[in-house]
């Protein structure tokens, strides 16, 4: 065993060969992409200052970070039709609200992520069966979701209701945040 405290004994110096780390060195600090070395790891005891949000070029917190802002959202309204929101890869947020009335008929509001085949799957949804009499029904969502290339979010919304609501990427498809428009 090597005291460390003792300034005679040697200090053993360990190379990590891992590429996770060494692509997330690389993304975290751009400034030392590429510098030629390997990771090391040492057998000394060395403070650890987190630089990791100044490292991003991002200094607020990643709640801040979704906000919804004047300048990045998108706005949308869909009612008896369906609608394209986002379709480039990435992260989105995409929050608002869904209500209709339904007068005996089936009734529904539906968030849907499309791929390239195309194949829909519904992810959210809300409705009502046809002959339950009449109600009416209001709701809010708040969701992020992930697209990979050629999906896109598609939201639909039947003949008596409406969806509404706004849009924003938050992260690209390696999660670097975007940050909202005018910080």
């Amino acid at each position: 065993m090597i005291d460390s405290s003792s300034p005679n004994q040697p200090v053993q110096n360990y190379e990590i060969v891992n590429a996770g780390l060494e692509a997330q060195v690389a993304a975290l600090l751009p400034s030392v992409a590429g510098y030629g070395g390997n990771l090391r790891a040492t057998n000394t005891i060395v403070p650890i200052v987190d630089l990791t949000a100044a490292a991003e070029g991002s200094n607020v917190p990643e709640s801040l970070q979704q906000a919804l802002a004047f300048g990045s959202q998108t706005a949308f309204s869909v009612s008896n039709a369906n609608s394209d929101l986002a379709s480039n890869v990435g992260f989105w947020r995409v929050t608002g609200t869904a209500s209709f009335i339904s007068v005996s008929t089936a009734e529904h509001a539906r968030i849907n992520l499309i791929d390239s085949t195309p194949t829909t799957k519904i992810v959210w949804s809300l409705g009502t069966p046809s002959g339950k009499g009449n109600s009416q029904q209001f709701v809010s969502f708040d969701y992020i979701f992930f697209l990979a290339a050629g999906e896109k979010i598609n939201v639909e919304c039947s003949l008596r209701g409406v969806i509404n609501g706004s849009y924003r990427q938050v992260a690209d498809s390696i999660g670097t945040l975007v940050t909202p428009s005018g910080f």
